[in-house]
């Protein structure tokens, strides 16, 4: 039995379900403004910046940046948030745009701009208008996997010269070549991410069912049907970012006491029958690796994301 491609709508509500009962998505995007955060702080004390001009790769529904416009109001200074968004459709922009700039309109010391592009528009980044005492931050969250011209891309965002950028990608591992061992990678991938809903929804759950059928069910056909990447492209994403000019930067620790507080807010245990001696806080697991350079969201010993912060050397 072939199943129906979801709709457009249903995708939504399952991608909303996800990211509001589990901290799969949340995770990637806390750590990443956390870190943005930081790094317009230090320009702020260094170059006195009062703007931020933030350039997403993968804007999707916007969900990431409510929280950052929120923290960078907490200030009580006048600011000014710059949002360049890629998207797949002109629909999904706009409704992002309006979410974006309804929550917005709640703080009264934030100036937001939304410019949204499409993936495929020949306007390219290196065009970006300049401000005087900007920061630049890049975010290519769940980008690179899916963009088959990574090493153009790499070279654009370094021509920016950012502060910072943030890479967040799944431990699926779509660059394996072989078509074999790329099923296996994402079999294990995915039946951790699977096992996982029981600490979010109980398993007779609708909204469950939703989340594995139009969401997950989809991540799963993208992930196979992968092509495969060239001779250039294999590897890591650190040897990739190194070779393109980028150095990882550490993490700090409010980075990893927030997420590792974001576990213990969204851990809820709907296992029907756990075992003696079983953890009874929940699966998920927060790694740090690389040196303190990355942090990794696990499910039991298992790495399903991995969120790192990189600069030009």
């Amino acid at each position: 039995m072939v199943m129906k491609e979801p709709t457009t709508e249903q995708q939504f509500l399952a991608f909303t379900s996800l990211y509001r009962v589990s901290p799969y998505y949340q995770f990637a995007h806390f750590t990443a403004n956390q870190a943005i955060i930081e790094a317009f702080e230090k320009d702020q004390e260094t170059n006195n910046n009062r703007a931020l001009h933030v350039i997403d790769f993968n804007v999707s529904y916007g969900f990431q940046w409510p929280s950052l416009i929120q923290s960078l109001s907490q200030s009580g200074k006048r600011v000014s948030l710059r949002l360049t968004g890629y998207g797949r459709s002109l629909e999904e922009l706009q409704e992002t745009e309006a979410r974006l700039v309804s929550f917005a309109k709640g703080f009264c010391n934030l100036v937001f701009e939304f410019q949204g592009l499409l993936r495929s528009s020949p306007k390219l980044i290196i065009n970006q208008r300049e401000k005087k005492n900007e920061t630049v931050a890049v975010n290519l969250v769940f980008h690179l996997s899916n963009f088959m011209e990574m090493s153009q891309t790499l070279k654009s965002v370094h021509s920016l010269k950012p502060s910072i950028v943030i890479l967040v990608e799944q431990e699926g591992n779509p660059r394996v070549r072989n078509f074999l061992s790329r099923l296996m990678e994402s079999l294990h991938y995915f039946a951790a991410m699977f096992d996982s809903l029981d600490d979010c929804l109980p398993q007779e759950s609708t909204e469950r069912l939703s989340i594995e059928r139009n969401h997950l069910g989809k991540e799963i056909k993208a992930m196979i049907n992968s092509e495969n990447l060239d001779e250039e492209n294999k590897g890591t994403w650190k040897n990739m970012m190194e070779r393109h000019g980028f150095g990882g930067m550490k993490l700090s620790s409010k980075c990893l006491m927030q997420a590792k507080l974001l576990l213990k807010v969204r851990t809820h245990n709907y296992s029907p029958l756990p075992c003696e001696g079983e953890n009874t806080n929940g699966g998920f697991r927060v790694f740090q690796r690389d040196e303190g350079k990355a942090l990794s969201l696990g499910w039991q010993d298992r790495c399903l994301l991995t969120v790192s912060a990189w600069q030009c050397v």
